[in-house]
């Protein structure tokens, strides 16, 4: 899943994207890279993040959304609102990625569910702004499952097919460093749920602090390597900013586990 944010203020590439043309060469680019899923987000939610109002996320994606189904992509639509999810999968959007997992917009349900699409549940507690500070667990792996289950029981009663749902363990939102780790040694307890597993490790500050502060571009090597660990676990997909470096990584971990490579020889 490759990472195209149309926003300015994302930790890695906020503003990088804002112009359309950029934007859409850039998804080109990761499609022809190995993406087989370009995931458009208008809203940061990087730690300490502001929301947008939802009439300036609608201005940032749906044109770009349109814009690459037409081109002939899978588009996901990374957004926590209701509103931004209809407008994106009414263009052509297969899957919504709602990084609250309906905690944030109690429509967010019955709009998946009336368009039958796949649907991103990640755990989540709080927005931007405060998540960290809720970031207190017993036992983190424990809760987290726990939490996530929920979240899933409440799409599934608000309308989600359970075969359309898919569930990411929420890495950095409301997770200390430690978390994320002692999470990612467990994705077995993930797979164990019996829904396809998403993954977003990719350049978080977790990596930046294990390799002594390095700058998120410089995190793509350890983001590879979780790549590798995910898939030797057997997750469903990963979400990258670095689409040629983790699908390299794919592939290997892939062939070391006999089921041949992506493509090719």
């Amino acid at each position: 899943m490759g990472i195209l944010n149309v926003t300015p203020d994302s930790f890695s590439d906020g503003g990088e994207f804002l112009d359309p043309r950029r934007a859409l060469e850039h998804a080109r680019a990761m499609r022809a890279a190995g993406a087989t899923i370009i995931d458009v987000g208008g809203e940061s939610t990087r730690p300490g993040a502001e929301r947008v109002t939802g009439d300036h996320e609608l201005r940032r994606v749906v044109p770009i959304v349109e814009a690459l189904v037409r081109e002939g992509a899978t588009v996901s639509i990374d957004t926590m609102r209701a509103s931004v999810a209809r407008a994106a999968l009414a263009v052509g959007a297969s899957i919504v990625n709602d990084v609250s997992g309906g905690l944030a917009d109690p429509e967010m349900h019955a709009t998946v569910a009336d368009a039958g699409a796949d649907y991103v549940v990640m755990h989540w507690r709080d927005h931007s702004v405060t998540m960290q500070s809720r970031a207190t667990y017993d036992d983190v792996v424990e809760e987290v499952l726990a939490e996530l289950l929920d979240q899933r029981d409440a799409a599934v009663a608000g309308g989600v097919a359970p075969e359309r749902i898919i569930l990411d363990p929420g890495l950095g939102f409301s997770k200390t460093a430690e978390h994320n780790w002692q999470l990612l040694r467990h994705l077995d307890r993930f797979q164990g749920l019996g829904h396809r597993v998403l993954v977003g490790a990719s350049r978080k500050a977790f990596l930046g602090h294990l390799l002594g502060g390095r700058a998120p571009h410089g995190r793509d090597g350890a983001t590879a390597a979780l790549s590798f660990w995910s898939a030797l676990h057997g997750v469903w997909g990963v979400r990258t900013h670095d689409v040629e470096g983790q699908a390299d990584a794919i592939a290997v971990a892939l062939r070391l586990t006999s089921e041949g490579p992506l493509w090719g020889q």
